[in-house]
Parts: C-alpha cells; sequence; structure tokens
C-alpha cells in the first residue's frame, strides 16, 4: 500500500510538471491502472457471489470426484430398529428386504471401483425416533456430498393388483431427476414387463432436504403376493441389486 500511494504522488508531480505530451501519456497510464483494478474487482466479487448465494445449491447437477480419488455414493437402506416399514401380505418386513437389497448392491459397487457410504449396514435404525432418523440420514448424505444418494425402499398400495418397481426424485432437482429416468430404465433388467416410470416429488422428507442428487427407488410393492414373493427371493435381490449398481455406473458416466 506504501509503494502504491508513493506512486500516486509521484504521478501527481510529474502531472503538475511536465509537458502536455507526457500528461497525455500519464493520464492513459492512470485509466489503464483503473480499469485493471475494475476487472479484478469484478472477479473477486463473482467468486464471492458464487461461493456464498450460488455455490451452496448442489442439487442441480451431480458432485465431481476430485481427481484421483473414487466416486462416493450413499446407499440409504430404509426403515431399520423398530420402524419395520411396510409389512407385506407374505408377512415380509421392509427394513429386512431394504437392507438385503442394500447390502448386494455396496458389494458390487465397490467390486467396480466405487466408495460406498452406507446410512445403516444391519438391522438397527440410526436414532430413537422416526423424526431423527430421517435427519441423520439426511445428515450423513449432505456430510459426504456423494455423487449420488440412493435410498431403498419398498412400496405398499391398499389395491392388491399394483406392482412394479419405480423411481422418486425431487421435483426441483434436475440432477434428481436425470438419475430417476436413467434408475428406471435400468431397473427394466430385472423386470422387463415393468411400465411404471420415474415420478417426480416435493414433499418427501429425504429429497426435500438434502443438497445432492438423491433418488427413492422403491423396488416392488409388498402388497401384491406375486411380487412380495419374488422381494424376499435371494435371486430376485440379486436382479434388483444388479440393475440398480448398472443405472448408478450409468450416472457416474
Amino acid at each position: 500500500m506504501k509503494e502504491t500511494s508513493f506512486f500516486c504522488i509521484y504521478i501527481g508531480i510529474v502531472y503538475e510538471k511536465g509537458d502536455v505530451f507526457l500528461r497525455r501519456k500519464i493520464g492513459i497510464l492512470g485509466l489503464l491502472i483503473l480499469l485493471v483494478c475494475a476487472v479484478i474487482g469484478s472477479q473477486k466479487a463473482g467468486e464471492y457471489l458464487y461461493k456464498n448465494y450460488m455455490g451452496s445449491d448442489t442439487k442441480e447437477t451431480a458432485a465431481e470426484a476430485k481427481q484421483g480419488e473414487k466416486p462416493v455414493i450413499v446407499i440409504d437402506a430404509g426403515h431399520g430398529g423398530s420402524d419395520p416399514g411396510k409389512v407385506g401380505v407374505n408377512k415380509a418386513l421392509e427394513k429386512d428386504v431394504n437392507l438385503a437389497i442394500a447390502n448386494k448392491v455396496k458389494s458390487l459397487m465397490e467390486k467396480q471401483g466405487v466408495k460406498v457410504i452406507m446410512t445403516r449396514e444391519d438391522e438397527n435404525g440410526i436414532a430413537n425416533s422416526k423424526a431423527e432418523d430421517m435427519k441423520e440420514r439426511v445428515a450423513i448424505i449432505n456430510r459426504e456430498k456423494p455423487v449420488l444418494a440412493v435410498s431403498i425402499h419398498q412400496n405398499s398400495y391398499g389395491g392388491e393388483s399394483i406392482h412394479g418397481a419405480q423411481v422418486f426424485y425431487y421435483t426441483h432437482s434436475k440432477g434428481g431427476e436425470k438419475a430417476a429416468g436413467i434408475m428406471q430404465e435400468a431397473l427394466l433388467a430385472a423386470d422387463p414387463d415393468n411400465t411404471r416410470q420415474a415420478k417426480a416429488n416435493d414433499t418427501y422428507y429425504m429429497l426435500k432436504k438434502t443438497e445432492v442428487p438423491v433418488i427413492i427407488v422403491e423396488c416392488g410393492f409388498l402388497s401384491n403376493y406375486e411380487e412380495a414373493e419374488k422381494l424376499v427371493n435371494e435371486e430376485y435381490q440379486d436382479a434388483l441389486a444388479e440393475a440398480v449398481c448398472a443405472g448408478i455406473l450409468k450416472c457416474l458416466e
């Protein structure tokens, strides 16, 4: 700062005592200096605005893994502990089916060189209440900042005829919408006759509160007896896990 002040004083003295030609040169130099300062200032201002007001919105695009590091995904096995989730017509508990499929997806993804963070790895929940459980799952996702988070669930409906896997995404997330479309198509490998489509949602807590693209994969309907029996079959669980894994890998391309 001192050097700058001396420089400005020197220019002022020369400007007062110098000839017209020199004054013009100094005037041009002064304008150039002001222009450079303005450019640098605008760049700094732009960086500040992006960092503080735009950079925090990461739902629109998947977070990129740093060069040389494994991509990170979060696999969330829904429910757990005292919260069984849906109870199938065959008495199967959603929490158990979710965990079985989630663990299979984890194993497959790790073989592909992807780092997997699980929200739960056993039959227990991760908090003492449903509300705290959901908050903790969201906290894990926001803390880990994965490329994508996939929450595994099973569906249920009053009419037993309803069946088929379906993927949900947050209504206002372009990244989530893209991932859901890819995953919905990938699930056809496990059930080629499924006609359900990816669906937007703006009420699910996990979709609303997370800061990265998140999709909820409802693998099937426990209220449909035929599908409920398939969902507890290990061979079909393997097929679902392979389809989910293929969908995630496609999202990482």
